[in-house]
């Protein structure tokens, strides 16, 4: 299983760096799609995957890990309603700078908050997890419906079936965040003995979905990046 960790966190590095690249190289208007993607790279993938890494174990950075995940979403998903709103308007507002800014602020004021709270044990921990895992589940669906009326907005152009394959990154992300909240509310990490064959479907789900994610990722944005050079 550590081999499979290593292995899924070097699809997320391919996904993160090229999903960071993309956000630098193209418009305004896809700078927090490409900026939320690249989140769930630090936020998550690096301390899941690696915990041998020095310093990974630490309760904060445990903590802070999930904090970026929510924030991951939430910023990708306002990246999506820009970009439906451009399709329809023509128009967008701010720039690049202000996005990756306004992230870095987001992200420093969630490591003070919770910095001056008390040490994130497991309990707290797991409730975070929770309420990451919620916010993606429901926003993935949300997104999911929000593409598709973009993909008819612009299903004329070229990139069209760029976002078809953002449909099933999120299908992706909703199998993997929903059987990791199916985990966490039943409390089936800590029972499993007594319901094996439940929390083996959910446990294999969310590793399946997870690594489908990455690549499916990935493969969006380099595909999507050759059609706007």
């Amino acid at each position: 299983m550590e081999m499979f960790q290593v292995v899924l966190a070097v699809f997320w590095l391919i996904a993160g760096g090229v999903s960071f690249y993309f956000s630098i190289g193209n418009a305004r208007v896809w700078t927090s799609i490409a900026v939320g993607f690249f989140l769930i790279l630090l936020g998550e993938i690096i301390p899941g995957a690696l915990p041998f890494l020095p310093g990974l174990s630490n309760p904060y950075v445990l903590a802070m890990g999930h904090i970026i995940g929510t924030l991951s979403i939430l910023i990708m998903s306002h990246g999506f309603q820009e970009y439906y709103v451009f399709t329809r308007t023509l128009d967008f507002e701010g720039s690049k700078l202000h996005v990756y800014l306004a992230v870095v602020g987001v992200i420093a004021a969630s490591l003070v908050f919770l910095l001056i709270n008390p040490t994130p044990d497991e309990d707290v921990r797991r409730v975070i997890r929770i309420v990451e895992s919620t916010n993606w589940v429901f926003l993935s669906l949300i997104n999911i419906d929000l593409i598709r009326k973009i993909y008819f907005n612009i299903k004329d152009t070229p990139i069209s079936n760029g976002f078809v394959a953002f449909m099933v990154v999120f299908a992706c992300i909703f199998l993997w965040k929903g059987s990791q909240l199916y985990i966490d509310v039943f409390s089936l990490d800590l029972v499993k003995d007594a319901y094996p064959i439940r929390y083996e479907i959910s446990f294999w789900c969310k590793n399946l979905g997870n690594f489908f994610a990455s690549i499916s990722v990935g493969a969006t944005f380099i595909y999507l990046g050759r059609l706007l050079r």
